[in-house]
């Protein structure tokens, strides 16, 4: 949409506030909101607002930074109240002298895309964001309580669970988002919502609005949703898997080869081969907290080896099985992502990963098919040639360091923004007591 189309829409729907988002470094959402009236003159000029309290943006005496309004992302809020309802559009952030800003993770992920495009292919990804309901009651105590019983796909004509996830669904599709499926996971108040693949870019932006509308939601029916990866000990974390696929200008898969036994080209090889290269420096990026790494442990369906195979869901990435005819759903799914990443830095460091396995011709190890990581010890893993992810944060955070491809598809600011951001969060996590501490060392010490 250009301006005029976008104000005449907005004016069909009644609209009355527009929040202009977008995200620091983090991955929080942050936006500035303004009346209808104003809104002519932003998209013309764009708008002017203080960087220099946002995570990972400026400092004091470079504060001064500039929306620029992205039309294209234009949806309504369906939980705004009617008398003042509010739509949201997405902004790239730009410096006084009109540059893109090196730090908006938004724009870090377009410079990567750029990369792809200007190879005459799109990036597409379908992301699965799974998250928690709790009871609203104690959702913010300290051992939050799960909202239903249900199980892995389970089904009930009416409870609260399916009336809560099907206002969900609602909500999403008329953002404008295409929902393909949503349902109940392994753990006890656990859910996912999955929409169509899109390019990166949009998917991004899609997993960003998943996000706050499922809290929105889930807080009008009294709930406490949460996309923190282990929230409860002993069961299941949340991921955010990934099904990733690049087309051609003619909307042909590039990852499919009719002559290949496994139906593979050798550009998706060499695509999977540099994820699997990258894993342990992408590790910080596409499972950023302290929290993450109580997810990726064996037992938990969670990948936590390097390795690749069609079908094996204990491999890093999977191939899902072709179906004759489907040459377009062809694709590699990376399964150790998690949604408390931010979702523009996490695609364009797995974008840069797997470019670089393309550009340097790069061949997989032998795919895992029949083979259950998990059940191999270290001496057995070893001798086949796996690697293990990283066991923390800060693990992560030092493979990272040591990775020029992904510190150059950040960019020095938001490569530089984000480490400085995760030591501190390492930090603070490793100088707290614990209660696992208190009950395993106060009396027998």
């Amino acid at each position: 949409m250009d301006a005029k189309d976008l104000i005449k829409r907005i004016k069909e729907d009644n609209v009355n506030f527009v929040s202009l988002q977008f995200t620091d470094v983090l991955g929080s959402v942050k936006s500035v909101d303004m009346p209808l009236r104003n809104l002519a003159g932003a998209l013309e000029d764009g708008v002017w607002f203080d960087g220099s309290s946002v995570e990972g943006f400026a400092r004091i005496q470079e504060s001064d930074m500039r929306l620029i309004l992205d039309p294209d992302t234009y949806a309504v809020l369906p939980w705004s109240p009617e008398e003042s309802k509010r739509a949201r559009i997405f902004c790239d952030i730009y410096t006084p002298d009109g540059k893109p800003f090196e730090g908006d993770p938004r724009g870090t992920l377009k410079r990567a895309m750029k990369r792809v495009t200007d190879r005459g292919w799109t990036f597409n990804i379908g992301p699965e964001p799974e998250f928690f309901l709790f009871k609203g009651t104690n959702g913010h105590g300290v051992h939050p309580v799960p909202h239903d019983v249900g199980g892995y796909f389970d089904f009930s004509s009416f409870d609260e669970a399916v009336v809560v996830r099907t206002k969900l669904m609602e909500a999403l599709m008329s953002m404008g988002i295409e929902v393909e499926v949503g349902h109940h996971e392994v753990a006890l108040g656990q859910h996912e919502i999955d929409f169509r693949f899109t390019d990166a870019l949009k998917a991004a932006d899609n997993v960003l609005t998943l996000k706050y509308t499922v809290k929105a939601i889930a807080a009008q029916h009294g709930l406490t949703a949460s996309f923190m990866p282990k929230p409860v000990f002993g069961i299941n974390g949340s991921g955010m898997h990934c099904h990733q696929s690049l087309f051609d200008k003619n909307g042909n898969n590039v990852f499919f080869d009719a002559n290949d036994e496994m139906k593979l080209s050798a550009t998706a090889r060499s695509f999977i081969a540099g994820q699997l290269k990258h894993a342990c420096a992408l590790a910080a990026l596409v499972a950023p907290t302290v929290n993450s790494y109580k997810r990726l442990v064996p037992g938990y369906e969670a990948p936590v080896y390097i390795g690749w195979a069609q079908i094996n869901r204990s491999a890093l990435i999977r191939i899902p099985r072709y179906t004759e005819g489907r040459d377009k759903s062809m694709r590699a799914e990376l399964r150790f992502p998690d949604p408390s990443s931010n979702p523009y830095l996490a695609f364009a460091g797995m974008l840069a990963a797997a470019l670089d396995g393309i550009d340097n011709n790069l061949t997989p190890p032998k795919p895992l098919n029949n083979v259950n990581l998990y059940h191999l010890d270290k001496k057995e893993r070893k001798k086949m040639g796996v690697g293990e992810l990283p066991g923390s944060l800060a693990e992560a955070l030092v493979e990272l360091e040591r990775d020029a491809v992904l510190k150059e598809a950040l960019g020095t600011a938001a490569y530089e923004a984000f480490v400085r951001a995760k030591w501190e969060e390492w930090d603070d996590f490793r100088l707290r007591v614990t209660d696992y501490e208190i009950e395993r060392y106060l009396e027998v010490t």
